[in-house]
């Protein structure tokens, strides 16, 4: 199937319908050519499989962070209308509302280099990680409604962060329409211990400093001023909560493609009628993992204040601690597009996606030893991509794979002659997450801004890093 694919220009790549009888609608690859001879064939044949779906709306997109998953790439967009499309939890994606927090700190790398270890070892003690890490708040059941369905809300009421927090926070921190009755007693007990926790997998919590400024305009909007400034990103996700959801519905939605009579050329790519019971039901129930995982993320913002006051003696206000933005992946959204003469409502699907708003943050994470990027979005991206844009820098190799090639003690030593100091629960956790086992970054964010679904403002390179 890939070599179906006409190239547009250095940037886009253009899959006619008529490649295949069953695709409604066309596809399209953002990638340069680097990137684009790498991606799988599978996950192209794949991208084409969303294509088949009903009411899906022209184009399915992938991105150059795009790789093989489960039912469709990650790095994939689609979307469908809202009341002949469909809805999937495959389609958003297991770690509902995995996304990145990016804090600015007003602090020079010097500064940060001084108490490096003292600072890592500090986080690493008051940031929970790992697989089935359980977090310092104990919530009661009734708390845990609240924060489903308040989402940052919440986390402000009770002092984990504040109104400009919220306000730097994409959907401003809240999902209106969350019902936590559609939501299952096990995945609550699941997310019940897990808030203010970073989790395993890709999640981590990074201390960056700034390396280059490339829309200074921007950059000083958002309180990123000269090279060698200092910030964080932290990313994860729904924890157990968001995977649990996403396994209840999947399996709900086997039987809806039966009962609805819905032809999927994937078995991994069930779903359910938007304005059916069955749909309706996913979505308010996603967006109670979405409300979590923007609380999650907010709560340990908090912590990693409480340890940089510690560290440096300053109030957290004094060293400029706020939130430049707060944006989630792996999300479904009712947004509204022009497409051809007139606007519409679609349901917009983002698995390893992340959104793209014309002068809105973009964050681009990299791995342990690569940079991470800082974006904004463009018009641009409303018209090619549904407003979207790449979350990272995409797998090149699984999990397992890479822990077979790589030992984690060899890569911590690495880092540290890259002058990054690096805290894991288990040496696995950095061979799993190896900066070769990704993409180059750069190419991935060379892709975006080339194709200008979101433009480079400001680059930053790991100094201390935790992995779950």
């Amino acid at each position: 199937m890939k070599e179906k694919l006409k190239q547009v220009n250095g940037f886009e790549w253009h899959l006619p319908k008529s490649a295949r009888k069953e695709m409604r609608v066309d596809a399209r690859i953002i990638a340069n050519k680097k990137i684009f001879d790498a991606i799988e064939d599978d996950a192209v044949q794949q991208l084409t499989n969303v294509a088949c779906l009903p009411g899906v709306v022209e184009p399915v997109v992938g991105l150059p962070d795009m790789h093989w998953g489960y039912g469709l790439p990650m790095g994939a967009v689609s979307a469908f209308d809202d009341k002949e499309g469909i809805i999937s939890a495959g389609l958003c994606g297991f770690d509902i509302n995995c996304g990145i927090n990016i804090i600015r700190t007003n602090l020079t790398v010097e500064e940060v280099n001084k108490k490096q270890k003292e600072l890592v070892s500090e986080l690493f003690k008051a940031v929970p990680c790992g697989v089935g890490s359980k977090g310092k708040l104990r919530l009661t059941p009734d708390q845990l409604e609240e924060v489903l369905v308040k989402g940052i809300d919440w986390a402000v009421d009770n002092g984990y962060a504040t109104k400009d927090d919220k306000e730097a926070t994409e959907e401003k921190g809240r999902m209106e329409g969350a019902d936590p009755s559609k939501v299952s007693d096990l995945a609550k007990k699941r997310g019940m211990p897990q808030l203010g926790t970073l989790g395993a997998g890709n999640h981590f919590l990074e201390v960056q400093k700034v390396t280059d400024i490339i829309d200074k305009e921007t950059a000083t909007k958002w309180g990123l001023n000269s090279p060698d400034q200092v910030a964080i990103m932290v990313h994860c996700g729904s924890r157990g909560l968001g995977h649990q959801i996403a396994t209840d519905y999947l399996k709900i939605q086997e039987q809806a493609v039966n009962k609805y009579k819905i032809w999927i050329p994937d078995k991994q790519l069930v779903c359910a009628p938007v304005n059916s019971q069955e749909g309706r039901d996913f979505f308010a129930a996603m967006k109670t993992a979405v409300n979590y995982s923007f609380t999650n993320r907010a709560v340990m913002t908090k912590w990693i204040r409480e340890v940089f006051e510690r560290v440096f003696g300053k109030t957290w206000q004094e060293m400029d601690m706020n939130t430049i933005y707060a944006i989630a992946h792996n999300i479904v959204k009712l947004e509204e597009f022009k497409t051809g003469s007139k606007k519409r409502k679609l349901y917009v699907h983002r698995k390893g996606a992340t959104r793209s708003y014309p002068d809105k943050p973009v964050i681009i994470a990299g791995t342990m030893g690569t940079s991470s990027y800082l974006l904004k979005g463009t018009d641009t991206a409303l018209e090619k991509t549904f407003g979207s844009s790449a979350h990272g820098a995409g797998r090149a190799m699984s999990r397992h794979a890479a822990i077979k090639k790589f030992w984690g003690g060899k890569i911590k030593e690495e880092l540290a002659k890259k002058g990054i100091e690096s805290q894991s629960p288990h040496p696995k956790s950095l061979a799993e997450e190896a900066p070769l086992a990704y993409k180059d970054v750069e190419a991935v964010v060379d892709s975006v801004h080339g194709a200008g679904v979101s433009l480079k403002v400001a680059r930053m390179e790991p100094v201390g890093v935790v992995k779950g």
